[in-house]
């Protein structure tokens, strides 16, 4: 594994009145990993990011950026950070080509055309440079957004609901701009309430909630690992109850009686003597007819709403 390019220890955040937003996170980001952070609102999300840029103090722990403490080495880190808010603020009347160029100067960098017009070409900008903010559409402004966190040339960069409030072709869309992002070698994370946003674009999933990272997992171990199976028979006959041959395999009856539902981890192995091989064989020992199977694994959404279930 490479050297984290972020690496947070024992990380604390407690505000005045004594409010603890993050309770000791550990956590590391890979070098050039898309890494997405799910949890409930108030979980703590925003705090995290907001002290690993440094827009909030933390009162506890270490944060490096590319070996660099957000302290000690506030501009050195800072630099390496590129921050995409969810809302556009001010600079309505401001052209795309100035703010974007203006969020340079703000960094310390020399200006660069040549780099501000290749983001803006990346993000299909361009043909609006000279569009004043308060033109854009709704999407093209999350696109400036975008272009403004990336001006002064960052390794790492934060999107805090990228697609929040856009239409699914828009999602897509800004999804293949993450995705080239990437490609480029720009460590990208993001925070999100689309489930579907998590499993279609992250390397890895970290979910927080009540201040603590509960789970930190490569996306499709945590599908994997975490995720169930199950297995839908519809039978011939209904069933007034499962009989007492079936007891083992935990089965449970719906569509009065119609229907026997097998639910199973996905890691245990499909044979043996708990497995559906043996499950239809127990069947047909127990006269049993089926009509139809389905199959069925539960998705990240099903397996997030368990975590935070149980981390409630």
């Amino acid at each position: 594994m490479n050297d984290p390019i972020i690496r947070i220890n024992g990380l604390t955040k407690t505000y005045e009145g004594g409010f603890q937003a993050l309770k000791r996170v550990d956590l590391d980001i890979e070098r050039g990993e898309i890494f997405a952070l799910l949890g409930p609102n108030g979980a703590g999300k925003t705090t995290l990011i907001s002290v690993i840029c440094g827009l909030v103090s933390p009162s506890g722990g270490d944060i490096s950026v590319a070996g660099h403490d957000i302290i000690t080495e506030y501009r050195a880190a800072r630099g390496l950070i590129g921050l995409v808010p969810q809302e556009l603020t001010n600079e309505a009347f401001e052209t795309v080509w100035n703010t974007v160029s203006f969020s340079r100067g703000l960094f310390g960098k020399p200006p660069d055309p040549a780099h501000i017009e290749k983001v803006l070409r990346a993000l299909t900008l361009w043909d609006k440079r000279n569009n004043r903010l308060m033109t854009l559409s709704g999407g093209m402004k999350r696109r400036v957004l975008i272009a403004k966190a990336l001006s002064h040339e960052p390794r790492v960069l934060f999107l805090d609901e990228p697609t929040a409030g856009v239409d699914v072709s828009l999602r897509r869309e800004m999804w293949e701009v993450v995705r080239r992002l990437r490609e480029d070698g720009v460590t990208i994370i993001l925070t999100t309430h689309y489930i579907e946003e998590a499993e279609e674009m992250a390397d890895r999933i970290g979910v927080i909630n009540h201040g603590k990272v509960v789970l930190v997992e490569e996306k499709a171990a945590l599908i994997q690992k975490l995720g169930r199976k199950q297995l839908t028979l519809q039978l011939h006959t209904p069933l007034a109850q499962v009989p007492e041959l079936l007891a083992p395999f935990s089965l449970a009856l719906a569509d009065e009686g119609a229907t026997l539902v097998y639910t199973y981890d996905s890691t245990a192995r499909e044979e043996g003597e708990h497995g559906i091989a043996a499950l239809l064989s127990t069947l047909k020992t127990a006269n049993i007819r089926v009509k139809d199977l389905s199959t069925r694994q539960s998705s990240l959404e099903d397996i997030f709403v368990d975590l935070i279930k149980e981390g409630a």
